[in-house]
């Protein structure tokens, strides 16, 4: 397994986590093989998925080489986080700030990503020893949410997750967000069975992301 700091530099370096949302695991297993075609590097299972666990184990198991990242999203808390990373879980994603998750991640040194919207919540993430900081939901604020927050907080790691979309995705990157988290823009096209549309999608997003940082 890669060291918690090798994982943040290559979400940060790739700038994209594909958020995986199915009906059932097969569908999950589906999307994942998509994005990865696509050239995705960090996968973010969520645990609304059915049989996430078993997803986690299965893709962790599969790509034990550091070549693809294997996230537990929707980790409400220390305990699910605990039996993500021992099914192979390489980072935590929450929708909101639990100390005792971050405190668990920091113990065993996988790396955390709790949510936040305001400059206070950010702080708060910062200071229990957060990762990176998930801004969500997004799509309440655009991308100028991000500007807005690092202006005071330079320091901040932010990734923007809902609200994200191909058309966008530049604005989210120029505004500073060091990565962000893609859910049904990218995934959508799985629920009529179109996994190649899901390819294309992570290629453009792929493609957006490095054409808005050579521009930043």
């Amino acid at each position: 397994m890669l060291h918690k700091a090798d994982v943040i530099t290559s979400i940060k370096t790739t700038g994209l986590v594909a958020v995986i949302r199915a009906e059932n695991t097969e569908q999950a297993y589906r999307i994942t093989e998509a994005c990865i075609e696509g050239g995705v590097a960090a996968i973010e299972i969520t645990f609304t998925v059915p049989g996430a666990l078993a997803v986690i184990q299965y893709l962790s198991s599969k790509y034990n080489s550091g070549e693809i990242l294997v996230g537990a999203g929707t980790v409400l808390d220390p305990e699910t986080a605990r039996i993500a990373i021992l099914e192979g879980a390489q980072y935590v994603v929450s929708p909101f700030l639990n100390v005792d998750t971050v405190k668990l991640c920091n113990r065993y040194q996988i790396a955390c990503m709790p949510g936040a919207m305001t400059v206070r919540e950010v702080v708060e993430c910062m200071e229990a020893g957060a990762d990176i900081i998930k801004i969500f939901p997004g799509e309440l604020f655009g991308a100028a949410i991000i500007k807005a927050i690092r202006t005071p907080l330079p320091q901040a790691q932010l990734m923007p997750t809902g609200g994200v979309s191909i058309d966008n995705v530049g604005e989210w990157i120029q505004a500073g967000a060091c990565a962000v988290g893609v859910g049904g823009d990218l995934t959508g096209p799985a629920k009529s069975g179109e996994y190649s549309v899901i390819v294309d999608r992570a290629r453009k997003y792929i493609h957006k992301i490095n054409e808005a940082r050579s521009k930043a």
